[in-house]
This record gives structure tokens, C-alpha cells and sequence, in this order.
């Protein structure tokens, strides 16, 4: 029988994430109808410990004989599973949230990332905020969020594309410590400047409270990466204008076979879909093409990755596709808004795809990051 090893971490504000993406991954091969495959997990932490996280991915090979592992890690953890995973002749498939933008992207045989590209949306997110006629920015994020290099990739798109970043501001990591007042001051100076948003998570719904109290009905031009519009966190988010809007990976709202099928079989296991649950979903798709793949070429895995370059398939947000460049997957992106649900709270309303994500992303890229460098080891959103 064949294993699937899988590296699970957990999260404090995102209790279910490792059932989410546990769930995810055991619906899409039922769809897929693998379930004659062994799923064995190794739960680790945060993702911050470099040696539980070797030890677990150890485990898995040595101990349980995965010929595939999934993990969802960032770049920094799966380059210290690298030397691992090329001794052994294992495949990792890293589940990659995209928060942090590595410093040189990784080319290894035995890693391939799928990745929801958070940075890269942010990116793109900043972008649009230029094409909307917004010449002036503010960076806005907090302590846990704004350590991933997700930052850079806002501000960078907002520079790059003609902007100027005129203030920026960090918040606390705790409720307590969670503030908006010295956005008075700043927007005061520069009335009309875009609010470059990187919020995860509960301090999604934190920051629109508090943008809601100081500044009430203002209607303020937030702009937000793909996790701040992670719809199980919206919906608990109080509505905070009609010019919140930002890029999404994926949506409920989404209307395609797959999108369905995906909804209806996680509702069905008594999860809510989400960006997890999707992540693994799709994962799945990756790793029984992996599998087969390795059977063909006699478990060489370099032939198998060079092989998967090749490979596209269709899931609930769109075709996906290698960059054979970086062996990461590529998705379409939509631009989204934020709407009010009736009730004060927050809904996505999808609006057109981005076209060339390919050739953005490959724009991307090719930007050196000078003096920047993150300490985030974590698995993102697992604090």
C-alpha cells in the first residue's frame, strides 16, 4: 500500500486548521477515488521548531515508508528538510500559505510548492490601489503578520508601480495592544491615501472594528491581500465601507463544477470549506499525480518533478499549472470587494480575473530583495 506522509502544524486563532487541512486532503481523494491510499501524520507545532520538524518528516520516511510527504510549512522550514528529503529520495510537496517571498527562489528536485501566494497577492493588491488613482499609501499590518516578507511585497507594488508609502504603521500582537488611533494623525496629513492592509486571521476582524470606531462611516480605501479575505473570518468581521477591497485566491462565490463539488463534500465531512481545506483539496490532485508519476520512473524523483512541470489540472478556483522556473503552482487571482451581508458584517463579492498571472508572477520574481530578510520560521497563521 502506498503512504501519504503528512506534516500537520496548529494554530491558536485558526483552531481548526489541521482538521481543515486533514479533511481536505481525505474528500479529494475520495473523489478522486484513492482511498486505497495509507494517510499517516505528524503533528508539528507552530512550524517553528527546525529539529520536531526534521524528526517528524523523519518519521514519516524511515518509520512509516511515505514515498510522498505533505507539509504545510513556509520556504525557510523546507530548505531544512531539503538535505533530508534528497538523502532519502522522498518527494515533499510543501502546502505553501505564500506569506514570505524567499531570498533566492528554491530549484530542488525533491521540493515542489503549491502554494495561495499571499505575498504575491499582496503585490498584485498594491498595484491595483495605483490604478485606482491613489498616488499616496500607508502600510498597516501588526507584529505577527508583518514579520513574513508579505510586507515587501506590498510595498514594493505600491512603489514600483509609481506610489509613495508616506507612513506605516506596526500594531501589538495582543487584543490589548491591538491599535488604530495613530491613524488619526497620518490620514490627516495624507487625507487620501490607500491603506495597504496586512491582516490575518482574528486581527482581520480586530482592524475593522477598530477602523469603525475612530473613524465611523468614513469609507476608507483599504486594500487587502488574499488571507484578509478568507471568508470564515469575514463573516465575523464587522463591515467597514464600501471601499475595502483587495485580490483574492478563491471564493465560495466562485462559480465552476469543481468549486461546487469541492463545497458540497467538505460540508458534507462537517467542515466549512476554506482556504485550508481548499490548499489540501487541491494538494491532493498533486499528489497522485506524484505518485504515479514516481511508479512510472522506477521512484526517480527528479525525472517525476521535471514531469510535473508539465502537469495542469482543473480545481475549485481555476486551472492550475507549474512555473517550472520555481516549481510553484500558479492559479488565477480575482479582484474582490468587501460588501455588507445584510447583518453589518462582511461578504466577497468576485469581480473579474486577473489576466497574466503567469507573466505578474514571473514580473515578481524578478526583483531582488536587498536587506530584507524575515525571522518567521512559522507555518502561517500558526502562532
Amino acid at each position: 500500500m502506498q503512504t501519504i506522509g503528512v506534516l500537520l502544524p496548529r494554530s491558536t486563532y485558526y483552531t481548526g486548521l489541521s482538521f481543515d487541512l486533514f479533511e481536505g486532503l481525505k474528500a479529494s481523494l475520495r473523489q478522486l477515488n484513492r482511498e486505497d491510499l495509507r494517510i499517516v501524520t505528524e503533528n508539528i507545532g507552530f512550524g517553528t521548531d527546525k529539529q520536531q520538524c526534521y524528526k517528524a518528516a523523519e518519521q514519516l520516511i524511515m518509520h512509516e515508508n511515505a514515498q510522498v510527504v505533505l507539509a504545510y510549512v513556509g520556504h525557510r522550514m523546507a530548505q531544512v528538510l531539503r538535505p533530508l528529503f534528497l538523502a532519502a529520495n522522498r518527494l515533499l510537496i510543501v502546502m505553501d500559505a505564500g506569506a514570505n517571498v524567499p531570498q533566492e527562489w528554491p530549484e530542488c528536485s525533491n521540493i515542489i510548492y503549491h502554494s495561495l501566494h499571499n505575498a504575491f497577492g499582496s503585490w498584485l493588491t498594491a498595484k491595483k490601489a495605483v490604478r485606482d488613482g491613489l498616488s499616496h499609501g500607508g502600510m498597516i499590518t501588526g507584529y505577527y503578520d508583518g514579520g513574513y516578507l508579505q510586507t515587501w511585497g506590498i510595498s514594493h507594488g505600491f512603489t514600483q508601480s509609481g506610489g509613495q508609502i508616506v507612513f506605516n504603521h506596526a500594531t501589538g500582537y495582543s487584543r490589548e495592544d491591538f491599535s488604530m488611533e495613530p491613524l488619526k494623525n497620518y490620514l490627516q496629513e495624507y487625507p487620501k491615501s490607500a491603506l495597504l492592509s496586512i491582516f490575518s486571521g482574528d486581527y482581520v476582524q480586530w482592524y475593522f472594528s477598530a477602523l469603525k470606531d475612530i473613524f465611523g462611516k468614513a469609507d476608507l480605501p483599504i486594500y487587502l491581500p488574499p488571507f484578509a479575505l478568507e471568508e470564515t473570518m469575514l463573516q465575523g468581521a464587522i463591515y467597514p465601507g464600501n471601499k475595502a477591497q483587495g485580490i483574492a485566491v478563491w471564493s465560495k462565490q466562485l462559480e465552476n463544477e469543481q468549486n461546487q463539488l469541492f463545497i458540497n463534500e467538505l460540508t458534507t465531512s462537517g467542515r466549512i470549506p476554506n482556504l485550508f481545506s481548499l490548499l489540501a483539496w487541491e494538494t491532493a490532485v498533486i499528489a497522485v499525480k506524484s505518485l504515479e508519476l514516481l511508479k512510472e520512473n522506477s521512484s526517480n524523483v527528479q525525472r517525476t518533478t521535471e514531469a510535473l512541470a508539465h502537469f495542469s489540472f482543473e480545481s475549485p478556483r481555476g486551472t492550475i499549472h507549474f512555473h517550472a522556473g520555481t516549481k510553484h503552482t500558479i492559479a488565477p487571482m480575482y479582484e474582490a470587494e468587501i460588501i455588507d451581508d445584510g447583518n453589518g458584517h462582511c461578504a466577497i463579492r468576485i469581480g473579474e480575473v486577473i489576466p497574466e498571472t503567469t507573466a505578474d508572477f514571473e514580473t515578481f520574481i524578478e526583483h531582488p530583495m536587498e536587506n530584507i530578510v524575515s525571522g518567521w520560521y512559522n507555518s502561517y497563521t500558526c502562532i
